[in-house]
């Protein structure tokens, strides 16, 4: 374990002056063969929140795999990989897409009387969240693998049902209680908040960063995960 602790911190000042990874919206938009922005695609409301927990689960699976390399005392993690995974999830996951959830979903499930309770849970697992990030940012930068472990781990026991309840209850009871039109108006209203936010598709420009992250950690190829 105290070569893991070394392997971890190896390199620590260089991965420091990367703690706060650049905003998602500084990447280059998405470009057609031609050289041309992609044209827009026309993603429902609830189809566009599912996919950007896409983007949340598979920051899950570098936490899984930091924390498997410390648990195992393998020495090679880059504690710059972790910082830039809780940037992501800073930027992308909590400043934008629970934003989302808490100013529009939420107040519209709990004026209608339905899923309140687990409104109010959803959002004090939010902010639970967003402590969780810090502590993970905090303690790379302190050289504290056992607080880092912690944190990544509480993190992603957390976030699994959590995200999982809201793509299998909160999301699909929104067509009852809003109408077609509002609906489709959500999305539109989402899609432009992205835009503003991220300066173009914050989507594609998440998982951008995020395949860059599992390729450095080397978890891109899907085969691995695939039971001998």
């Amino acid at each position: 374990m105290e070569e893991s602790r070394r392997g971890f911190i190896l390199g620590s000042s260089a991965a420091l002056a990367g703690t706060i990874i650049a905003p998602v919206g500084t990447l280059p938009a998405l470009q057609t063969k031609k050289g041309q922005p992609s044209e827009e695609e026309d993603v429902s409301t609830n189809e566009d929140l599912m996919r950007e927990h896409g983007v949340l689960n598979r920051v899950l699976l570098i936490y899984d795999e930091a924390n498997r390399r410390i648990s195992t005392g393998k020495p090679d993690l880059d504690p710059q990989i972790v910082t830039k995974a809780a940037g992501l999830i800073k930027k992308f996951i909590e400043e934008y897409h629970e934003k989302l959830e808490e100013n529009y979903l939420f107040p519209r499930f709990e004026k209608a009387n339905k899923l309140a309770d687990l409104t109010r849970v959803l959002r004090a697992q939010h902010a639970a969240g967003r402590t969780a990030t810090d502590r993970i940012i905090s303690s790379v930068k302190s050289k504290d693998l056992d607080a880092a472990t912690t944190a990544m781990t509480a993190f992603v026991r957390m976030y699994r049902p959590h995200e999982a309840r809201e793509d299998t209850v909160l999301f699909p009871a929104l067509h009852s209680i809003v109408s077609k039109h509002e609906y489709d108006a959500l999305g539109e209203e989402f899609d432009k908040i992205e835009q503003k936010t991220f300066g173009g598709d914050g989507f594609d420009m998440a998982v951008d960063q995020v395949t860059a992250l599992e390729k450095q950690m080397g978890i891109y190829d899907l085969s691995q995960f695939t039971p001998k």
